[in-house]
């Protein structure tokens, strides 16, 4: 029997990355895994336990050093999270900033960079890094939240991953849904395209649950190694959608490179 692979999941208790320690978790023969967070209340509420998670803050990398201790593999699901500005007027959007301190260059590229420097440190040697389509475009309205051009930090952070020399899997997830996995077929392509060009004019969206999926599937599928690639997935309803159950098959679609 094989090893099972320690892997540890940052931003486990964020509601993408919550759904990929639960899949790890529900593979215990083939992952060990240990969860990254801020709140430890906040992973009691969510997993009833804080046994297997580590905590403390990707800007501090003295405290991710422990928990990559042992570790083969590095899921990154770390972001700057948009919080209301002020108290909004009645009937209208309320204004967008970020918390300080937390700004998109401290949490999307130098807490990235904190943790690839610390993992390759502790000898991991594949790191999955969950990203976001639409960062060809440097006047995306995610850039304009808070004057933060998160987009922007994100691919500079995944350029740094792949110049690091460690094997990669780089994810752009399309928008995220709070919908149930595994009833889609999943799309992939590159830089945009897709954002671009929808194919068939469909949303460009995706479940949580298919991204987390993805994720666990990078993990065990050598040919998802040194690829960057978006994905959304098509409607439920689609006609003529198949839904993905071949993850190596779509894995052969992706590419190598930023």
């Amino acid at each position: 029997m094989n090893t099972p692979v320690q892997v540890l999941v940052t931003g486990a208790t964020g509601r993408t990355g919550s759904l990929v320690v639960q899949k790890l978790q529900q593979r215990k023969e083939q992952f060990i895994v240990r969860g990254f967070a801020r709140s430890r209340q906040k992973v009691e509420q969510l997993f009833g336990t804080t046994e297997g998670f580590y905590f403390g803050d990707i800007r501090d990398p003295a405290t991710l050093a422990p928990a990559l201790v042992g570790c083969q593999g590095l899921v990154i699901l770390t972001s700057a999270i948009p919080q209301p500005k002020g108290i909004p007027q009645p009937g209208q959007r309320p204004e967008l900033t970020f918390a300080t301190g937390e700004m998109p260059e401290a949490i999307d590229y130098q807490g990235q960079i904190n943790q690839i420097d610390t993992a390759l440190s502790a000898g991991v040697n594949h790191i999955v890094l969950v990203g976001s389509m639409g960062g060809t475009d440097e006047n995306h309205p995610l850039n304009r939240i808070g004057n933060g051009n998160i987009l922007i930090w994100k691919r500079k952070a995944e350029q740094y991953l792949i110049d690091s020399g460690t094997d990669y899997t780089i994810i752009r997830a399309g928008g995220l849904q709070d919908q149930p996995g595994g009833k889609r077929e999943l799309l992939v392509g590159k830089n945009d395209t897709m954002l671009k060009n929808p194919p068939n004019g469909i949303p460009t969206s995706i479940p949580r649950e298919d991204v987390a999926e993805v994720v666990v599937q990078a993990l065990l599928e050598p040919n998802a190694r040194n690829k960057t690639f978006d994905v959304i997935s098509q409607p439920e309803d689609a006609s003529g959608a198949v839904i993905t159950k071949d993850f190596a098959a779509l894995f052969a679609q992706t590419t190598p490179g930023f």
